[in-house]
């Protein structure tokens, strides 16, 4: 019930940028000029700097940001409490996840969730684990699934699963022939990188550093921002990948690609994250139950 010019306000000061606000609220950037334009017309006054391609609150700004912050999270809060009053789980889910996960992991947890709660409206946004602790932190998702710890001082974080990193190649690749793989060696071999802000390939390189690898110095012959595209361009010989062995299990199975572990193990405990201090709704708190038990019970087969 929250004041749409309120809410476009809000995305606009969180995002420093009409663009980017415009890309979370899923509108154009006319129409959040607009209703910019329509609450400095109700206050009479500036809400934003603009100049050199840059915008910045003015100390008006700041004040409506304040209260902004407190009117549409009581808003969010009363909405919520009133549709539980119906004693069902329902409404919309928004649901943010690092595109590994997203794309080997959420799909039959979100399928499994809507059949048991079909009155459940989910939606799924992919984006790297940057974005989405991003986003989450910025209360434009309801809750976020990542890769890596997250950064983001007022997010709450549950570790929901975990998963092993591993070399990942073409069964004609140098590498194949290795049952361990030392993370020294591969300083040898092309391989094919995860884009900059990926979890996966920013824990990567912690411990690739951690075991002698001067990361700084090896060259990526292709970066690649899916995991689907990364495995396709590894099986072409091209070179390898370090990858969730989560995402490769077709591929392992059909004999299209071999996977071998690293020595020591490389794992990592994927995460759910979500804002401190927000109000959680019936929904989201029966969602993360039911996904971290979903998620723990995963077993690589």
């Amino acid at each position: 019930m929250a004041d749409r010019r309120l809410q476009v306000f809000y995305a606009v000061a969180k995002q420093l940028s009409f663009t980017k606000a415009a890309e979370v609220l899923f509108m154009t950037q006319p129409a959040v000029t607009f209703q910019i334009k329509q609450l400095e017309e109700h206050f009479n006054t500036r809400l934003f700097d603009r100049g050199h391609g840059r915008i910045s609150l003015t100390p008006a700004g700041e004040l409506v940001l304040q209260y902004a912050e407190k009117i549409l999270s009581l808003s969010q809060e009363m909405d919520i409490r009133m549709a539980e009053m119906t004693g069902e789980v329902g409404g919309s889910l928004l649901v943010g996840a690092s595109t590994t996960i997203a794309e080997f992991l959420l799909p039959r947890v979100i399928g499994e969730f809507k059949s048991k709660y079909p009155n459940v409206r989910p939606r799924l946004i992919v984006a790297n684990s940057e974005t989405i602790e991003t986003r989450v932190a910025e209360h434009t998702l309801d809750i976020g699934f990542i890769e890596s710890p997250s950064h983001q001082p007022n997010l709450q974080t549950e570790i929901c699963c975990e998963d092993e990193l591993q070399v990942i190649c073409s069964p004609k690749f140098p590498l194949a022939r290795y049952k361990e793989i030392n993370p020294q060696i591969l300083a040898d071999y092309p391989y094919v990188s995860r884009e900059p802000g990926s979890g996966t390939r920013e824990f990567t390189e912690v411990y690739l550093r951690q075991h002698g690898v001067d990361v700084e110095h090896m060259t990526p012959v292709m970066e690649m921002g899916s995991p689907v595209a990364l495995l396709e361009v590894v099986e072409t010989g091209l070179g390898y990948a370090i990858a969730s062995r989560f995402s490769v299990l077709k591929a392992l199975r059909l004999g299209d690609l071999v996977s071998i572990p690293l020595k020591p193990r490389l794992t990592r405990q994927l995460s759910m994250v979500y804002p401190k201090e927000k109000f959680r709704s019936r929904l989201v708190t029966t969602f993360v139950e039911f996904a971290t038990e979903k998620l723990k019970a995963c077993r690589l087969r």
